[in-house]
């Protein structure tokens, strides 16, 4: 069980937790380009006001830092500093940055601990949490990792303040999944309160990091390696997203964007299959559309896109088995499954279609 702290400020809280799990304090200190510039200089003070020694490694702020060449070059440099097996990783940035840096903890001297502390919406309420950390493949995105469970969580939603809007509503679409796959009640507060959460209006986006947190967390505990299905779940409308983001080269179009189109095209698979009625699909989409996403994208990523074309870049996502995909789909709002039966092309390309007519 990671230790986890929602609260600002956060870092000040970090020398507390390392002698409160007996870790030592030499760290490598992981961000990316942007988040060099945002926080390195405060996070650098209160490490050294704290005892630490460390190291800073920056990595460029772009998807395809996630690869071998990258950590190939980041082993390299832990090397020449003379890290070793008593030191701790610390990732501080969004996905990229926590995946790639999770990915070098969990390989580098057969595993060294790695501390998130994540500063976008996304990785507050998703990436940082539940240990899975991977780097991309050119014929898949998060095909190559491990799960590598960090020790530490810091989450100060000041740090969203440095944020566009465009990756507050990225972050969000992991929000709203939650509350449509585990908790109605939370979907209820996401509409009611919408516009103070994009806002980051106290109390309102510390409520909704907390109760994201608080699902996630329980879905990993269920199933922390996916041994049991349960922890597909929180796969619901990433097949269909992982085939945006590889139409977008992982470049275009943001992982929250691709995951709101998913849960949509999820959404109408489910009602396509007799799951769910079309008063919940339209719930579903209505508040999907409340999301400000750039209408070219949608346009040029999906509209324009035929559904063999989706169909076909979804194949190389990691939830297939035995040859076909298995989507995460809804019984109910607040109650997802993964579906293991193969479903016809034709249900899905229903599907696809009817979400198309959302976005029209």
């Amino acid at each position: 069980m990671s230790e986890i702290i929602i609260e600002t400020p956060a870092i000040e809280q970090i020398g507390i937790l390392y002698n409160k799990l007996g870790q030592g304090k030499k760290v490598a200190v992981f961000y990316d380009t942007h988040t060099a510039k945002l926080f390195e200089k405060d996070i650098s003070q209160e490490l050294n006001k704290q005892g630490f020694h460390f190291i800073t490694i920056v990595i460029e702020a772009k998807e395809s830092s996630k690869s071998f060449e990258t950590a190939f070059k980041v082993y390299g440099d832990m090397i020449q500093a003379n890290v070793d097996r008593s030191w701790s990783v610390i990732a501080v940035g969004g996905g990229v940055v926590g995946d790639l840096a999770g990915f070098v903890a969990a390989s580098f001297m057969r595993g060294i601990p790695i501390v998130q502390i994540p500063t976008t919406l996304l990785a507050m309420t998703d990436s940082s949490i539940g240990g899975k950390v991977a780097i991309n493949h050119p014929l898949g995105k998060n095909m190559i990792g491990f799960f590598h469970k960090p020790i530490i969580i810091i989450i100060d939603p000041a740090y969203l303040k440095s944020l566009p809007k465009r990756e507050i509503y990225g972050g969000l679409a992991e929000v709203l999944k939650y509350a449509l796959i585990i908790d109605e009640e939370f979907l209820d507060y996401l509409e009611d309160y919408f516009d103070e959460i994009v806002a980051l209006k106290s109390p309102y986006i510390e409520e909704a990091i907390a109760r994201s947190v608080d699902a996630k967390v329980k879905v990993v505990n269920d199933d922390y390696k996916e041994q049991s299905g349960i922890r597909a779940i929180l796969n619901f409308g990433h097949t269909f997203a992982h085939a945006f983001e590889k139409l977008s080269n992982f470049e275009d179009m943001r992982h929250g964007e691709a995951v709101l189109l998913g849960m949509s095209c999820a959404s109408c698979l489910s009602e396509t299959l007799g799951n769910i009625s079309s008063e919940t699909t339209s719930r579903i989409n209505d508040i999907i559309l409340r999301f400000n996403i750039d209408p070219a994208l949608i346009q040029t990523y999906f509209l324009n896109v035929e559904p063999a074309a989706i169909i076909e870049n979804m194949k190389s996502d990691k939830k297939k088995a035995d040859g076909y995909n298995r989507f995460t789909l809804l019984e109910d709002v607040g109650r997802a499954y993964l579906h293991y039966e193969r479903i016809d092309e034709e249900d899905i390309t229903d599907a696809i279609e009817q979400a198309k007519a959302v976005f029209r």
